[in-house]
């Protein structure tokens, strides 16, 4: 096993060095090339000015040099081993630990590593929360769908994931915008960022100005949760959806009203529309799933309620503006990938689930849940484990859209900018980082087969 991976960990560096090699000569052959020329074009300078200018990107960044020679150049800074330049760009020796420089980026001016440490906790922020939703869904949507093969919630969930997987990441982040972020429509969500310049003066958490309204909220949000708790796993089915159905229609025409220009026509469509979603969640047989969504609207209009009677002010502070402002990002990341994984997990558990074993382990007497859990789904892990190495880097791919769509200042909308102005450098070093993402992504998922697999062996 620990020479598979020495083996696999050299084996990144010729990969890396192809895969910046294809982004630098793609950027080079490209019309205009990348010169100190097209760098000050614009800029309205003077000609001794914009000539000085020219000399300083030259010297700096190598630019009135060969391409492959500037290729070689970044390659010797980046590199923790290389030569040693003077101020002229002449080589004075040969160092094994002159450390790595991603030089600085041309559109900035900064160092291109202080730019990385900014946006990449960021991005890391949204793909840790968009990670664990997309698996909890997609486990239990494609394995309850599974066992149901064939049933209302098996066609209800295929139908449904169908359609979110066919939804484009951009016109989902338009849609949410247009109608929960305009001023036209519903303004619960704010438009852009990640926070507003006063949470950065708020403390941690919310509070409010009296003890009152923190009674209120914690007993509306616990009173609403068991009560919906309660429903979802002991009321009678019947009992249950007219309850929902009631609840819907009450949160459709609620919507309407805070419509700025809703009228009948509107207030009858939404309290039909959400009288069906929300009605349709106690129809499920699959009591975790109903049990867990119930629960969480639950705490939802608990919480709601509990705001709404509250009679201080409400200091929302740094962690709830936060969540606030990830709420649509968020979203717009993970609905794609739950969509797809959900449909990858039914067609594995159920491929499994019709498998020999599984019928020789129901033949000993085990019962179904424990066959399902212990023998079949760690048998479906495998195409999961495939999937989850290309899930990192897709993530990262779909913030570009995001963080572009929503005015997030993270690694996405950062390689916009750098391929939109030309930044060689800055391009080059999210290329090595993505690369590298990349590939560490495919060694780990190597490495999960052997421990979901006890047959994978790498010796």
């Amino acid at each position: 096993m620990y020479s598979y991976v020495v083996r696999r960990l050299l084996l990144m560096i010729p990969t890396l060095l192809g895969i910046t090699l294809v982004v630098f000569t793609v950027m080079a052959l490209s019309p205009g090339g990348i010169s100190a020329q097209n760098l000050v074009e614009g800029m309205n300078l003077e000609p001794q000015a914009k000539k000085a200018l020219e000399d300083y990107y030259n010297r700096i960044y190598g630019l009135d040099q060969p391409a492959p020679i500037q290729y070689l150049r970044w390659l010797n800074n980046v590199s923790p081993a290389g030569f040693i330049f003077d101020a002229h760009n002449r080589i004075t020796g040969f160092s094994l630990t002159k450390g790595s420089d991603l030089g600085r980026s041309f559109r900035y001016g900064r160092p291109v590593l202080g730019l990385i440490a900014e946006r990449v906790p960021i991005t890391l922020l949204l793909n840790i929360l968009s990670i664990p939703i997309i698996y909890l869904v997609a486990v239990a949507v494609g394995v309850r769908a599974a066992v149901e093969r064939g049933r209302a919630f098996d066609l209800g969930a295929t139908g449904l994931m169908l359609g979110l997987w066919s939804v484009p990441t951009m016109l989902a982040g338009v849609l949410l915008i247009g109608f929960f972020a305009s001023n036209q429509y519903w303004h619960w969500f704010p438009t852009a960022g990640l926070s507003q310049r006063e949470a950065l003066d708020m403390p941690f958490l919310p509070h409010w100005g009296s003890l009152r309204d923190v009674a209120v909220l914690a007993a509306s949000t616990l009173s609403l949760t068991g009560l919906a708790v309660w429903l979802a796993a002991w009321a009678s089915r019947s009992v249950r959806v007219g309850v929902l159905v009631v609840t819907g229609l009450g949160l459709g025409l609620w919507m309407a009203a805070a419509l700025p220009e809703g009228g009948p026509i509107a207030a009858s469509l939404l309290g039909l529309l959400l009288a069906a979603l929300v009605g349709s969640l106690g129809l499920t047989e699959y009591a975790a799933l109903r049990v867990g969504m119930i629960g969480v609207l639950g705490a939802l209009l608990g919480v709601v309620l509990g705001v709404r009677l509250g009679q201080g002010e409400l200091i929302r502070g740094f962690l709830l503006d936060r969540l606030w402002h990830l709420a649509l990002p968020v979203l717009c990341l993970t609905y794609g990938g739950f969509a797809f994984l959900s449909k990858l997990t039914r067609a594995a558990v159920l491929e499994n689930l019709l498998a020999d074993y599984a019928r020789t382990a129901r033949a000993k007497g085990l019962g179904e849940r424990e066959v399902l859990w212990r023998h079949v789904f760690r048998n479906s892990l495998l195409p999961l484990i495939t999937v989850s190495a290309t899930l990192l880097p897709s993530l990262l791919a779909g913030a570009v859209i995001v963080e572009s769509i929503f005015s997030i200042e993270g690694m996405g909308k950062l390689a916009v900018e750098a391929v939109q102005t030309r930044d060689r450098e800055l391009v080059l070093s999210i290329t090595l980082i993505s690369g590298l993402l990349t590939l560490v992504s495919y060694l780990l998922a190597d490495l999960c087969y052997a421990v979901a697999d006890p047959r994978v062996s790498y010796e």
